[in-house]
């Protein structure tokens, strides 16, 4: 099974020309997982070989504007692409990420007044934020002009997947679920509900409620997610706000048949060949019966990708372990050497941080990213430029001599296959 990441932005704090905001896609066969949404995420996603229907997953590390606020019109296209027909099986879209706290207007909502300082409160509540200006709606009336007035809940669209936004909040995590189409309906608005909910606050018309994921104090982080392939589970990471890194841990493979012991056992190949590569016992005509751990080398380890969010550490020594022996490792690098007081006063790391964590878990490859966006891809450094993205390459490779790690620079587009274990 193939496998592969793919940077659709590595630039930190907003989208440039250069550099689009934080957002990478883990490919699998058949489906995506998004890793992070920054503004632009779906242009940038139209640009690369990936297929926006084609993402099952999304991943939040955590509620900073350069890592959601692609997410509203990346769902919406996902949307306008999917099929409504109400034959068609229902898919759904996972979303996980650290808890939304519910908006606490200081003042009474039903009135003009109340409801704008509500809406200056949301930069705050969502994503931590504080503007540096005031926002004033203003309306024009009269006779000269022609308007129409929209309802102050969002759009309202009424989104053809399913949603299932799973919200991490220090030792817990929820989610909630949206269908993936309308059912018998081709309606592409409808009026968002304004009732509360006591947990969740107001569901879109597709959204079902959801669970609440705990977490695991023995390894120190949160299972999120586990099938007969993969098992992925979040971990805490320092930050300005909750953060999170994952874990994309492929179950082992079962090994190899041993092809000349069966055939002196007496089974020739066949069907029961499968069988016994799936786990089961077959038992031959003489009622001998065969186990697959008799006739099975030693299972294949499977891939480990590791995705960290911003952070100027990780909490605790559990993720340490559950990071051990990645194949890849993503971790930001925002700053250089030379900045580090200054990348971890604004919970972020440099290199040789970045490098740090490599080598505590032995990853095999680390791949920085989320650079400041002063730093421009190798492809248009111009000689002379103070800085030098690359130097931030040879940062990280001077802490990790002799270690075997290799590391890589992630430009937007930058696809890194994950090769099958031998």
């Amino acid at each position: 099974m193939s496998m592969d990441v793919t940077f659709l932005g590595t630039g930190s704090a907003y989208p440039s020309p250069h550099r689009g905001a934080s957002a990478l896609v883990l490919r699998t066969e058949g489906e995506c997982w998004l890793f992070d949404c920054g503004e632009g995420t779906q242009t940038q996603l139209m640009k690369s070989q990936l297929r926006a229907g084609r993402i099952t997953k999304v991943f939040i590390s955590h509620l900073h504007g350069d890592h959601l606020f692609g997410l509203p019109g990346l769902l919406c296209t996902v949307s306008l692409n999917t099929s409504c027909d109400p034959q068609q099986t229902l898919n759904c879209v996972d979303i996980y990420g650290p808890r939304v706290h519910e908006l606490e207007p200081t003042s009474d909502q039903s009135s003009e007044e109340g409801q704008l300082s509500a809406e200056r409160q949301l930069p705050r509540q969502v994503s931590s934020s504080c503007l540096r200006y005031r926002h004033l709606p203003r309306q024009v009336s009269g006779s000269c002009f022609r308007y129409r007035q929209l309802p102050r809940q969002v759009s309202g669209s009424c989104l053809r997947y399913r949603q299932l936004p799973r919200q991490v909040s220090g030792s817990c995590l929820r989610y909630r679920q949206l269908p993936r189409q309308v059912s018998g309906s081709c309606l592409r608005y409808r009026q968002l509900p304004r009732q509360m909910t006591a947990e969740h606050g107001p569901l879109h018309p597709q959204e079902q409620p959801g669970r609440t994921i705990s977490l695991d104090v023995s390894s120190d982080s949160y299972l999120l997610f586990e099938d007969k392939k993969f098992v992925v589970k979040a971990f805490r990471l320092f930050h300005r706000i909750p953060s999170f890194g994952f874990c994309v841990q492929e179950h082992d493979r079962p090994g190899r048949l041993k092809t000349e012991l069966l055939k002196e056992l007496g089974l020739k190949p066949g069907p029961l060949y499968g069988r016994l590569k799936a786990g089961d016992p077959v038992t031959l005509e003489s009622g001998y019966v065969i186990l697959p751990s008799e006739v099975l080398e030693e299972a294949i380890p499977g891939r480990k990708v590791c995705i960290l969010g911003d952070c100027s550490s990780i909490v605790g020594e559990g993720p340490l372990m559950l990071c051990s022996g990645a194949d890849l490792l993503v971790h930001e690098a925002t700053l250089g050497n030379e900045q580090r007081e200054k990348a971890v006063d604004h919970g972020h790391s440099t290199p040789e941080m970045a490098a740090a964590v490599a080598r505590a878990c032995c990853a095999r490859r680390l791949v920085l990213y989320h650079f400041s966006q002063r730093y421009k891809p190798c492809s248009l450094q111009k000689e002379g430029d103070e800085d030098d993205v690359s130097e931030l390459k040879s940062q990280a490779e001077d802490a990790l001599q002799d270690s075997g790690i290799e590391v890589t620079l992630a430009e937007d587009f930058l696809t890194l296959p994950v090769p099958l274990k031998r």
